[in-house]
């Protein structure tokens, strides 16, 4: 038998409101009542009805993720470090890879107190009163919701400051370049820049997708260059994994012939065939930081300023000083 609210102020010999106001630590409840309450219903094994509660409240405690996929592993791992932030507070989390409209009106349906856009091209959508937050490239947002930026562009300049330390002149970037997705242009808009501000030239091969055997096939085109670079900045860890496997059939080892280091901060480029050199935000630090910004949305009235992200460059086995 479910224990209630009046079960609990009869054996504490309160009223049933002071018992409600107590069990919602309310202010107007002496604090030697409140503990007294708070004993009694332990010690009768009360369960709360969350249902009701949030009925109340008007809140669900739910919040609504909008993702373009879980197929790649950088999303997926970003999805599980999300969930795994939120495991820590109140909230729970819904996620839905249907088309932005869908998902919206989905979430509306669930009343979610919150949503978390995945913002990879130039777009806006109405809030319609359910606080958002986007991850994405902030100033090609104008939007009124916050958007969190892991800084694509600077983790491309590091990376090319990085090889050109170790000695590196003919650095190449392969990645999806011919696209409108606004975090795929930043990175090979911060390689360019750093390129030129080191007076190098730019060489950058679009790999016309996202995934490891795009990455495969565009170092193919290395056949039409009369000196290959000896560094390469892969787009991201499946086109880098994509990279490796062709470098290495083609005698071209890592990092003996060449170096390649890879944008994404994911633990499983530890695991590579050659463990992988890579540069970003740590993965973990940017799922808490769109978990941290997406609570403050819900709960405050007042504008949020979203962190600046550092990238972080971890050195592992796939990069070398040029010979």
């Amino acid at each position: 038998m479910n224990v209630t609210i009046k079960d609990i102020a009869k054996q504490a010999n309160v009223s049933y409101s002071t018992v409600s106001k107590a069990l919602n630590d309310s202010p107007l409840v002496k604090e030697i009542t409140k503990q007294k309450i708070l004993r009694t219903a332990e010690q009768m094994g009360y369960k709360p009805n969350l249902a009701a509660k949030q009925l109340v409240r008007k809140k669900t405690d739910v919040v609504g993720l909008i993702w373009p996929t879980i197929e790649r592993i950088v999303l997926a791992t970003l999805v599980t470090n999300i969930s795994q932030a939120f495991a820590a507070t109140r909230y729970s989390m819904i996620l839905s890879v249907d088309p932005l409209e869908v998902a919206k009106e989905t979430f509306k349906k669930f009343q979610v107190d919150g949503m978390i856009l995945f913002a990879e091209s130039e777009h806006t959508i109405p809030e319609d009163d359910i606080p958002l937050v986007a991850y994405g490239v902030e100033k090609k947002n104008s939007v009124s919701y916050p958007v969190i930026d892991a800084n694509h562009e600077q983790a491309m300049q590091e990376a090319v400051h990085y090889l050109y330390q170790l000695g590196h002149r003919d650095i190449a970037y392969i990645g999806h370049v011919k696209t409108s997705d606004t975090l795929q242009l930043e990175k090979s808009a911060g390689y360019r820049k750093a390129m030129t501000s080191m007076q190098l030239q730019p060489t950058c091969i679009d790999t016309q997708g996202l995934d490891w055997v795009n990455g495969y096939t565009a170092v193919n085109r290395f056949e039409k260059w009369k000196q290959p670079p000896t560094a390469i900045i892969g787009g991201s860890y499946d086109i880098s994994g994509g990279i490796l496997r062709a470098l290495q059939e083609k005698d071209m080892q890592v990092p003996e012939k060449v170096s390649l280091i890879s944008y994404d901060n994911i633990p499983q480029m530890e695991t590579m065939e050659v463990p992988m050199t890579c540069i970003g935000v740590p993965v973990d630090v940017l799922a808490e930081e769109i978990v941290e910004a997406i609570i403050q949305r819900i709960e405050s009235d007042q504008p949020i300023k979203t962190p600046v992200l550092h990238p972080e460059l971890v050195e592992r086995n796939s990069t070398a000083a040029v010979r």
